[in-house]
């Protein structure tokens, strides 16, 4: 029900996106790029869950993050941006959302300080886009906070010729003439 999608880009950036086949929204999209000895580094997550690191025998007996902390990921919609930061447990009114359009970010502050967090939207930088304060709304239901930036129309023309696109592009396991193990 998924169709993974994979680029290589000329700088040695790699990306891997995940589109739901239904709904043609995006699951995840990963990026990774050459570390200094010419190997890959780890794939940092842009969009969907973060993915945990394995744990082995031994590390599972050694110090590890509360599973309270506030865990703060992407997912997106067909027309806006959505993060979604779990395990805050304050009421609507403490939280404070707004733009910084100097800095290209968004900013979540509480009025009891407990928690601060500070990110950009990557997608506006690539089209060099500003960020419109008017677009971003928030709500909180659940233990979490639910941050929404309504995508610019130019993304929105950008996603619907990628979808095109990607449906004229034939799936690597679709392929006939595969060659077959003995």
């Amino acid at each position: 029900g998924k169709r993974k999608v994979h680029y290589l880009f000329e700088d040695g950036k790699e990306m891997a996106e995940e589109y739901d086949m239904k709904t043609g929204q995006l699951v995840s999209r990963k990026w990774r790029e050459k570390n200094a000895l010419g190997g890959f580094g780890t794939w940092q997550v842009e969009v969907g869950d973060p993915t945990l690191p394995p744990t082995g025998a031994l590390e599972s007996e050694l110090i590890k993050e509360s599973s309270s902390n506030p865990v703060f990921m992407r997912k997106d919609t067909l027309t806006s941006f959505q993060w979604r930061i779990r395990n805050l447990p304050y009421p609507k009114e403490v939280y404070s959302v707004s733009v910084e359009k100097e800095q290209r970010c968004c900013i979540v502050r509480t009025t009891n300080k407990k928690y601060y967090k500070r990110f950009p939207i990557p997608d506006l930088d690539r089209y060099q886009l500003p960020l419109d304060a008017a677009a971003l709304s928030f709500t909180h239901a659940n233990n979490t906070l639910i941050i929404t930036y309504q995508k610019p129309k130019e993304i929105l023309a950008a996603e619907e010729m990628l979808q095109k696109e990607l449906k004229k592009i034939k799936a690597a396991n679709e392929d006939d003439n595969e060659c077959k193990t003995q």
